[in-house]
């Protein structure tokens, strides 16, 4: 099983918790923050986008410092008010040295506590840590995922490897989880030791070579997301379980419901052997 890591420590100050894509720019531009700091835009994070840009804040400043004293955590509009940052914090989430970690909630590891992760070692789940460090994404303008930052160790290569030589399933936990693994797996579906940035899509073209499953939070129905899910069990299961979830009126996004979704066995080999073509 592998799991999502990493803080959510990214955390912006405007607004009142909406997602709505606004564009940024033009390189150059400053911008005042609270404090008398300057942030300055240098480029955008992928090229051709305008929605998030690298900046630079004035000398001396210290970023993680500045969003603590001043940030709050990004939200949806639906949730009635902001949330103290650790209620966006996981199981899994392990502090970093510099700060640094996801911009939004790795929200599908939410269900999870140290006694139900007890309880599953007690059964013979293995858990490989892996992370990816979720960006920021707007569902409204169902943008396909950014670049995100991502790690997988040796250790969790070794023993996805090993459940994969033994028959066992990989169930990621989050479509963090998949992204990050999927771009630490070559082409023969050996997971190798990586880290560094990945800008990899994952959709039913693709396939996936790794993941036979995930846990995964409610999207928005032209969420890019969604296929990531239809990649893993087909479009058809993805369909029946979604008008499931808008018949029983399932909560979504971040502090909504969990679905297991897994691949069937003719989907699975589907996948795989067509992305070896």
């Amino acid at each position: 099983m592998t799991t999502d890591g990493g803080p959510s420590s990214c955390v912006t100050r405007t607004g009142r918790g909406t997602t709505r894509a606004r564009t940024g720019g033009p390189a150059g531009t400053g911008v005042r923050l609270a404090g008398g700091v300057r942030l300055t835009l240098e480029e955008p994070l992928s090229p051709g986008s305008g929605r998030l840009w690298w900046a630079r804040v004035s000398p001396g400043e210290a970023v993680p410092g500045l969003l603590r004293e001043h940030g709050r955590p990004i939200r949806y509009s639906y949730t009635e008010r902001d949330q103290p940052l650790s209620v966006y914090q996981t199981v899994f989430a392990l502090p970093s040295a510099d700060g640094s970690g996801s911009a939004e909630m790795p929200s599908a590891a939410r269900p999870f506590t140290v006694g139900l992760v007890a309880e599953l070692v007690s059964r013979g789940v293995q858990f490989a840590p892996v992370t990816l460090h979720t960006g920021v994404a707007s569902a409204e303008a169902h943008e396909p995922p950014y670049p995100e930052r991502f790690a997988v160790p040796e250790a969790s290569a070794r023993l996805i490897n090993a459940a994969r030589a033994g028959n066992g399933r990989v169930i990621a936990v989050g479509t963090t989880a998949v992204r990050a693994v999927e771009s630490a797996a070559g082409a023969d579906g050996v997971v190798r030791a990586r880290a560094g940035w990945t800008d990899l899509v994952v959709t039913p073209a693709r396939g996936v070579r790794v993941v036979d499953g995930l846990l995964t939070g409610l999207h928005e129905p032209e969420a890019s997301h969604l296929l990531m899910l239809e990649a893993v069990a087909g479009r058809a299961a993805i369909s029946r379980g979604y008008d499931a979830a808008l018949d029983g009126r399932y909560l979504w996004h971040e502090f909504g419901d969990v679905h297991l979704v897994l691949a069937t066995r003719s989907t699975d080999a589907e996948h795989r052997s067509g992305d070896r073509q």
